[in-house]
């Protein structure tokens, strides 16, 4: 296989939309929101061809599932973007200098992102709205388990910038093989960042086999702290929430920590949890708490692979700590540097929780499950960065932009 002409072609319709207006590109996004769900039948069709290949019961399948309310929330995430200020051409900073040179710093496009992701079609069209807003075109590499679905997607956004006159190369679906994924990180020169969204698995893989710089995006290895000073009904609220709103998605919590003082609180804290069938692995102190009050064969002991899994379905494990520094080493040992959160009415210990925990999202009393770019209000996410090395946490459309340094001089020269 290969694709170095598609690489060129992609490159080439990068520097076409540097040539695009704010007001076209929004029209175009504003379109692609309508096409959405004008096309939904069409998509959801394709989508189901996908969801016959896999088992209901794989963790991957809800993440897979397109239906028309999900259709239209990603429209109304693409219109959200549309509502947000471009992210180019901002004066970043900006001097003159004795010699009366203006030396400007200025935003401006990536130019090609790839983006690496599972089975995950809803990204297609979150990675397109975001990277179109921000003047970049993007390299698509989707999982075998959804290409009937991003084919559908991708074909629906090039009906849309076909018809306003737009570079279809503008955004690329590669193949659905192992070849194509290595043939992108080695695309140095052609593709100037990937941003791997997955298992832990895919996103090692990238890590050590990219020549292309790597925006890491880390599996989600929550933990949610509850403090010797937690409100119960709050506990019980965030902790369901995190735990159950959508298990595989990354911001699932994954480990509740307990004060030790608060055990006989635990099956009140857990109670939610019960109705929802979620599985516990619980270590010897919080088994004996909850032996009494939560379903038998929900109820495990834990082993030591019980804590830094992050499990993508009904199962959390359980912690009993001595107090918040114990729970701080725990988390920032094991923990991936996604999200973490506290429940606490003591203001010192959030401050503490903040400022020692290592981790792109840090919560005093609401729940990991807010972490996603829609509700930090950037419209839709690229991913969740773990690294540290410029962007962190939800990427939206000023994480996928550079900037450039733009000098205006006057006949100056350096002296020796």
């Amino acid at each position: 296989m290969d694709l170095t002409n598609t690489f060129k072609s992609v490159r080439e319709a990068s520097r076409k939309l540097l040539k695009l207006d704010t007001e076209t590109i929004n029209q175009v996004l504003l379109a692609v929101a309508d096409a959405a769900e004008a096309n939904a039948d069409y998509i959801l069709a394709e989508n189901q061809k996908d969801l016959d290949r896999m088992e209901p019961s794989n963790p991957l399948y809800d993440r897979l599932k397109l239906t028309k309310e999900r259709l239209t929330a990603i429209a109304a995430d693409t219109r959200n973007v549309v509502s947000l200020p471009s992210p180019l051409g901002k004066v970043l900073k900006e001097t003159v200098r004795p010699n009366g040179l203006i030396i400007r710093k200025v935003s401006f496009p990536f130019g090609v992102v790839g983006v690496i992701y599972e089975a995950r079609p809803n990204v297609t069209f979150d990675v397109f709205s975001l990277c179109f807003k921000s003047g970049n075109a993007v390299l698509l590499k989707g999982g075998s388990n959804a290409h009937a679905t991003n084919l559908a997607i991708v074909d629906v956004l090039h009906g849309v910038l076909k018809r306003f006159g737009i570079d279809t190369h503008a955004v690329e679906l590669l193949p659905a093989s192992h070849d194509a994924t290595a043939e992108m990180l080695q695309a140095v020169g052609m593709v100037d960042v990937i941003i791997p969204r997955g298992s832990s698995r895919l996103i090692q893989f990238v890590r050590e086999n990219a020549k292309v710089p790597v925006i890491e995006t880390g599996a989600g290895i929550c933990h949610t702290y509850f403090d010797a000073e937690g409100d119960l009904e709050k506990g019980k609220a965030i902790i369901h929430n995190a735990k159950t709103r959508r298990v595989t998605v990354c911001n699932a919590m994954d480990c509740l920590l307990l004060h030790e003082s608060r055990l006989s609180d635990l099956p009140a804290l857990c109670a939610p949890l019960a109705a929802e069938h979620v599985i516990l692995f619980a270590d010897a102190p919080a088994l004996e708490a909850l032996k009494k009050s939560y379903p038998s064969d929900l109820l495990y002991p834990a082993t030591p692979e019980s804590y830094g899994t992050e499990f993508l379905d009904y199962k959390m494990a359980i912690k009993t700590v001595s107090g918040l520094q114990e729970a701080i080493e725990h988390i920032n040992g094991i923990g991936s540097g996604h999200s973490e959160s506290i429940v606490t009415e003591n203001k010192a210990h959030g401050q503490q929780f903040c400022r020692d925990i290592d981790a792109a999202c840090v919560y005093v009393n609401a729940p990991t499950s807010f972490s996603d770019g829609a509700q930090f209000g950037l419209g839709a996410e690229v991913g969740i960065s773990t690294q540290k090395m410029h962007p962190r946490g939800p990427m939206g459309l000023e994480e996928i932009t550079t900037y450039k340094w733009l000098i205006e001089g006057n006949g100056q020269t350096r002296n020796p």
